[in-house]
């Protein structure tokens, strides 16, 4: 009986040791078994913008990489903070993902939000990729008669009132906008619209004299000659508009304002799955089908590791945090 009983416990304590043995790989699996069920990637901008439609191009191909849907969530509102914020606080897990332009930056910054709000901007989440740059370029209507920026000095200087539209107050558009105000030693009315596409309608009606947007957007009417390009805010003339030049080239060589996009996931998501996703969005960023894409919306893809955007993100946080207090910007 002692014998029988010995060798049952010895028995118990082999399948203990056994089924120890196995949770330790299980739970490798679990994590190496990335993604089990769909990814949500968060827009914080309406149906329909480029954010929007880049994402949705973007977790397309991510999906058919993964084998899971990857659905795109949009949650606009309050300038892009609503939905920021909402991952910044999701869990860290790789199943929630945020999309966003460089407003995501700056938006805290020129908005009066509560600390609930609000979200960490270089400490709360972890960079995946930077997929895009979109060169920012000033735009006139034809009427108004200035074929450059230092024909649109000297009309402002001569007396002559002048509009600039922008997507929307606190943005990338208005930051350049009011530089070159600055720098230019001139006063170019800035009217705030809730978006790109109202304000490219008014100024091709011609209800506004100019506006800062991104390239891609213009592009049709630009090339109907139904809006001049007047100046690029890169420091150096984009591929994808050569004739157009800088503002640098236009004598202020320190107004230098882009747009650009990324990937991030929520503070303390696993670096495997970073590293995973970060290298899923390199490889479809090499697609001719991509590039050619991004193109469309202005965009020219930029890709690389994840300090690639934190780079990126913590120049933005500190060059243009400088402007936006030497220059008073706010989203009132």
């Amino acid at each position: 009986m002692n014998t029988l009983r010995r060798q049952l416990a010895l028995g118990a304590l082999a399948l203990a040791g056994g089924c120890c043995c196995a949770i330790l790989p299980a739970a490798a699996q679990a994590q190496a078994a990335y993604p089990a069920r769909p990814i949500s990637i968060v827009v914080s901008y309406p149906p329909g913008s480029d954010t929007d439609s880049i994402a949705r191009m973007l977790g397309e191909r991510l999906s058919q990489r993964l084998h899971q849907p990857v659905v795109v969530d949009n949650k606009p509102g309050a300038g892009g903070t609503l939905g920021n914020g909402f991952v910044g606080r999701a869990a860290p897990d790789g199943y929630t993902l945020l999309f966003t332009p460089n407003p995501f930056t700056t938006a805290p910054m020129v908005m009066r939000l509560s600390p609930a709000a609000s979200y960490d901007v270089l400490h709360g989440f972890e960079p995946i990729i930077q997929i895009a740059t979109q060169p920012l370029v000033l735009v006139a209507y034809p009427g108004v008669g200035a074929k450059s920026v230092p024909e649109m000095v000297a009309q402002a200087r001569s007396g002559k009132a002048l509009t600039y539209a922008s997507p929307g107050a606190g943005s990338p558009m208005h930051i350049v906008g009011e530089w070159l105000n600055r720098a230019a030693g001139v006063k170019i009315t800035h009217v705030p619209y809730r978006g790109v596409a109202p304000s490219v309608n008014d100024v091709v009606a011609g209800h506004v004299d100019t506006a800062w947007v991104t390239l891609g957007v213009v592009s049709q009417y630009t090339s109907q000659n139904r809006l001049i390009p007047l100046a690029i805010g890169d420091a150096k003339r984009s591929p994808l508009a050569p004739n157009v030049p800088t503002l640098v080239e236009a004598g202020y060589r320190d107004v230098v304002v882009g747009a650009w996009n990324g990937f991030f996931a929520p503070k303390g998501t696993p670096a495997d799955l970073v590293r995973l996703l970060n290298g899923h969005l390199n490889e479809i960023l090499k697609s001719p089908e991509v590039v050619a894409k991004l193109a469309t919306f202005g965009a020219l893809p930029v890709g690389g590791a994840p300090e690639v955007l934190a780079k990126t993100n913590a120049n933005e946080y500190q060059v243009m945090g400088k402007l936006i207090k030497d220059l008073a910007i706010t989203a009132d």
